[in-house]
């Protein structure tokens, strides 16, 4: 059996908890949300991993706020998190970046590796992805070194069925990119569904 976190005597240690595994762990994973509705810089994320840190295991980014900040601002984010043994992942963001072509795509993985992101998030939720189109989406970010983590459609759909407002949002959103997301996937030197029906015929 592994040993149970935690790091430090916690307060009240009289007091039964649900004690988890050390990290990196397996079960009882927490995620936090980065940057994105309030202001996450580094002193924030310090001092939040020195009162709390053994019971985070990833920083989420959202909406793509990385890309407003100086690229030497993220990485001081991304050690932080890392000093406390915290992945780093970027949030869904890739579904903006396929509707700027496949040379986008890579340049976007490449640089997520270069600042120290772990994970790369492949969020289906505002745009319809064919299954064989995000398998090339993992395997182009595995092969960078990275964890990919998809987020299916339907999993974005039950949480928001009762949110008009998230409705909405996403029939804008299919309108404005219509097909253009299948096209820039790169092929990552795997062909696609119809590539391998005429190899058959």
């Amino acid at each position: 059996m592994k040993a149970k976190s935690s790091h430090r005597e916690r307060s009240f240690p009289f007091l039964q908890v649900n004690e988890r595994e050390r990290k990196p762990r397996r079960r009882g994973l927490t995620e936090i949300r980065g940057p994105y509705y309030s202001v996450v810089g580094r002193r924030y994320l310090e001092d939040l991993f020195e009162t709390m840190g053994d019971y985070v295991d990833s920083l989420k980014f959202a909406g793509g706020s990385f890309t407003l900040m100086p690229d030497q601002v993220v990485r001081e984010l991304v050690d932080v998190c890392h000093k406390h043994d915290v992945l780093v992942s970027t949030g869904g963001f890739i579904e903006r970046v396929l509707t700027q072509g496949s040379d986008a795509v890579r340049r976007y993985v490449g640089e997520c590796k270069q600042l120290g992101f772990d994970i790369i998030e492949i969020s289906a939720g505002f745009v319809s992805i064919p299954i064989d189109d995000w398998l090339r989406l993992i395997e182009l970010v595995r092969k960078s070194g990275m964890k990919a983590k998809p987020e299916s459609r339907d999993s974005i759909r039950r949480g928001r069925r009762d949110g008009r407002r998230g409705a909405d949002c996403r029939r804008h959103a299919r309108s404005e990119l219509g097909d253009r997301s299948s096209q820039a996937i790169p092929r990552c030197g795997r062909g696609n569904h119809h590539d391998r029906e005429r190899r058959h015929h």
